[in-house]
């Protein structure tokens, strides 16, 4: 009985071990093909990653070496220059060349400021800052309601972004002789949790020369 069993234990192993290599030869290509595969992949990632870097790098090169020009017109002039590979670092160029262009040519600068802001491929932080930085130069070129009507929008957003609006709103409603309506939305600003103590600082200066009451400004920790 042992031999026998022995002797079929033998045929069955033999069995299994015909039937395991007919596996591997009908279905062994996939398991090359998946190996392949993930090799393939970790390269592909490894890749991506040094040309992500190098792009980066490049980037902030030629940022550094346009901004190393004597005048703010060369500088301008350089950063415009400046090939950004992405939407993302294309908007801090623009913002960075705004900077530059500003003091010469405001109307310039705001132009490209609020193209920057209307630029829909560009995340919507670099939007907004464009949008508050166009609309607080003094000699954009812009009209006090193409102003109101963008911060109104601007006003929408949450956070500081909001308040940053609505302070620029109640100064065009100063300016427009709305002394009230200035006032209430300066209040508004000073007591609102989210902004900061520059802010309601600056809020509570712009009250008072408004001949309103001075709030109370608590220091944020």
């Amino acid at each position: 009985m042992s031999d026998r069993d022995s002797f079929i234990d033998e045929v069955t192993e033999e069995v299994r071990r015909d039937r395991l290599f007919a596996l591997m030869r009908r279905y062994g290509w996939i398991a090359i093909l998946a190996v392949l595969l993930l090799v393939g992949g970790a390269a592909w990632n490894e890749w991506r990653k040094a040309q992500d870097r190098a792009e980066a790098q490049a980037l902030g090169d030629s940022i550094l070496a346009a901004l190393e020009a004597d005048s703010r017109t060369a500088r301008a002039e350089a950063l415009a220059a400046v090939e950004a590979p992405n939407p993302g670092a294309g908007a801090v160029v623009d913002l960075l060349a705004a900077a530059e262009r500003q003091a010469e040519d405001p109307a310039a600068a705001a132009q490209r400021l609020l193209a920057l802001a209307d630029n829909n491929a560009v995340e919507p932080v670099y939007r907004q800052v464009a949008t508050l930085k166009a609309l607080a130069l003094p000699e954009s070129g812009l009209t006090d309601q193409e102003r109101r009507s963008r911060l109104d929008g601007l006003a929408l957003a949450d956070g500081i972004v909001g308040l940053l609006a609505e302070e620029r709103i109640a100064l065009l409603q100063a300016q427009a002789g709305e002394t009230g309506a200035a006032l209430e939305r300066l209040r508004q600003v000073a007591a609102d949790a989210g902004a900061s103590t520059g802010l309601r600082r600056r809020a509570a200066q712009a009250i008072v020369a408004l001949g309103g009451e001075p709030p109370k400004i608590a220091e944020r920790q």
